[in-house]
């Protein structure tokens, strides 16, 4: 397979993947298009084999992440991020969660972050505030463990795939 072909994959699996997240992102709007009750960074399955993320100090948190409200207009989410949060943008930050491969093998260069662990191969854990695009300088080996990378993070009003949040030029951290 051809580069051209990879990379129209990937493209399609991450679309694939972020229109499921907005999708059920915007099912879980009230009558009035705020947020409702199960909207968030993602359920941890209490019988998950892997224990939730704990918070750390100099990591960004699931919990500030997951404070963007949306607003559905004319079929898309609008995301309206809180100031803590447009402060992280264009800012080198550490994040941390769970690995979504979107190329094969087991080193990966691009990624989706998850804030809980995957229970589906098929579904998509959370929705777009629970889950962060990373690109990495460097390949990240995949784990099903929780990772963290640091990297320059971009908070995202009106991404193509509706992501909330970009980490590019990221490294892993130990």
């Amino acid at each position: 397979m051809n580069t051209e072909s990879r990379s129209f994959i990937r493209r399609t699996l991450l679309a694939a993947l972020c229109g499921l997240a907005a999708l059920s992102s915007a099912q879980a709007l009230d009558a009035n298009g705020g947020a409702a009750v199960g909207q968030g960074p993602g359920y941890h399955d209490p019988r998950s084999p892997f224990k939730p993320l704990q918070e750390r100090e100099g990591v960004v948190s699931w919990p500030l992440l997951s404070s963007v409200t949306v607003k559905a207009e004319k079929n898309k989410l609008v995301p309206s991020f809180p100031a803590p949060v447009q402060a992280l943008d264009k800012k080198t930050v550490k994040v941390q969660g769970f690995m979504m491969p979107l190329e094969p093998g087991d080193k990966q260069r691009h990624f989706l972050l998850s804030s809980v662990p995957t229970s589906c191969s098929f579904c998509v854990p959370a929705g777009p505030e629970g889950l962060i695009e990373v690109r990495s300088k460097t390949p990240v080996r995949y784990t099903l463990e929780p990772v963290t990378v640091e990297g320059q993070m971009a908070v995202l009003s009106n991404d193509p795939y509706g992501l909330f949040y970009r980490v590019m030029d990221a490294q892993p951290i130990n």
